[in-house]
Parts: C-alpha cells; sequence; structure tokens
C-alpha cells in the first residue's frame, strides 16, 4: 500500500500493442501510475495519463533494473504492482526448431518474466506479481512446440515464486488467456476459425484479460497467490 504522498505505481512488459497496452490503459484509468516497457515506443491517448514508457528489452535484466530505479528515483512513487505481459510466440515444431529460436522464446518469454521480477521486488514493500502465461501451457497447440513449453514454464516459476516472495507479502499468480483479438493474433488468419470452436462462439478481447490483471492485484484476490486463471472462452475444458 503506497505510504503518505506516494503515488502507486505498476510495471507494465509488452506495453506497445495487444493485452499489454490494454493492460496499461485500463490502470491509468484505474489511478495507478504505469512504467510502460516494451522494445518499442509506445503512446498512450488517456487525457492526464500517468504513464512513462521506456524502450526496454526484458532479455536484458541491466536494462530493466536501470529502468525501474530511474522511475522510482525521486521517492514519489511506490511500485504494488508487476505485470509480465511481454512475449512472443513464432510456430515451432521438432522439424523446423533450431537453437537459436529455442534461445530467443525463452529468453523472451521465461528469462524476462524473471528479470522484471528479480528487479522489481527490490523496491516492492508488499504488492502483487502477475505473470502471463497461455492456455498452451495445459493443452497442446499444434506447431507451438517451443512458446507452449515457454508458458508451461512461466506456470511453474509463478508457483515458485510465489511461495518465495510470499514472507515478503507479494502475492504472484498467472493469467492463461486463450484466443485474444490482438494484432499479432489476427495476423495469424486463424481467428475466425479459432472462434468457431469455442464453447462461448468468440475470441476475448485485450480489455477483458486486462481487467484481471487487476483483479489479481486487488483485495479481491487478497488470499490468492501461486495460481494461474485461465480465460479461454471455455475452450480447454472439452
Amino acid at each position: 500500500m503506497a505510504g503518505l504522498g506516494e503515488v502507486k505505481t505498476a510495471v507494465v512488459t509488452g506495453a506497445a500493442s495487444g493485452m499489454g497496452q490494454s493492460t496499461a490503459a485500463a490502470l491509468v484509468k484505474e489511478g495507478w501510475d504505469v512504467l510502460a516497457l516494451d522494445r518499442v515506443a509506445t503512446e498512450f491517448e488517456a487525457p492526464g495519463a500517468t504513464v512513462r514508457t521506456v524502450e526496454v528489452d526484458v532479455t536484458s535484466r541491466e536494462a530493466v533494473g536501470r529502468a525501474i530505479a530511474d522511475h522510482l528515483a525521486d521517492g514519489s512513487r511506490s511500485l504494488e504492482l508487476v505485470a509480465n505481459i511481454a512475449g512472443i510466440y513464432p510456430p515451432s515444431t521438432l522439424e523446423n526448431f533450431t537453437e537459436d529460436l529455442y534461445r530467443t522464446v525463452f529468453d523472451v518469454n521465461v528469462l524476462g518474466v524473471l528479470n522484471v521480477a528479480a528487479e522489481a521486488v527490490t523496491h516492492m514493500q508488499r504488492g502483487a506479481i502477475v505473470n502471463f502465461a497461455s492456455v498452451d501451457a495445459f493443452t497442446v497447440s499444434p506447431g507451438q512446440m517451443l512458446y507452449g513449453a515457454s508458458k508451461a514454464a512461466v506456470v511453474m516459476i509463478t508457483k515458485e515464486l510465489a511461495l518465495e516472495l510470499a514472507p515478503k507479502g507479494i502475492r504472484v499468480n498467472a493469467i492463461a488467456p486463450g484466443w485474444v483479438n490482438t494484432p499479432g493474433n489476427a495476423a495469424t488468419g486463424r481467428m475466425a476459425a479459432a472462434a468457431a470452436g469455442i464453447p462461448l462462439g468468440r475470441v476475448a478481447e485485450p480489455e477483458e484479460i486486462a481487467r484481471w490483471v487487476s483483479i489479481l492485484a486487488g483485495p479481491d484476490a487478497a488470499f490468492m497467490t501461486g495460481e494461474t486463471i485461465v480465460l479461454s472462452g471455455g475452450d480447454v475444458i472439452r
């Protein structure tokens, strides 16, 4: 909880588009000061928004640590939330994967989560970390071997961090989205077919997923840690 005169701050990675951008925008509307991190610059149109955007590659722990420390340097902010949303999902199979692709996927999707969490917790008295996994951590998506494996790792890292950080009053949970209407997913040309196979008959909107970051960071989830919420429209219950 922010101290007297301090502004509650959230770090959001992958903030340039899709679920990351929607999450940063939603948090701003709720009164959060947001440090938005991405490999590309991000613009937010919310009037009076308290957002600082920094071009950072989450695979560089030094760069992540510097960005967070610089943002908190004047002592007016209290870091209380981290949303690890940055991720990549290039297709891969046993036949076509390469060592370079393996390292790229795991560096962003797994090492990036660890880098951000490790640097953020040095500034947190308590609060919440929300990692983004995927339904592919629980069910096989053809052609996404490395991505699915990396997101399964995020689920386990979430449990490990929850156990490690509980004594510090920091809760760690994860969100596992299914198909979401993001530019990246739209570019696959598969969303219409995917929607037809989802029990609710549609894909999610980024804002629907972003809302769960606030829920997991808020008082309604105060006794919840180490869990992964699946948001798939019922897709993985079949």
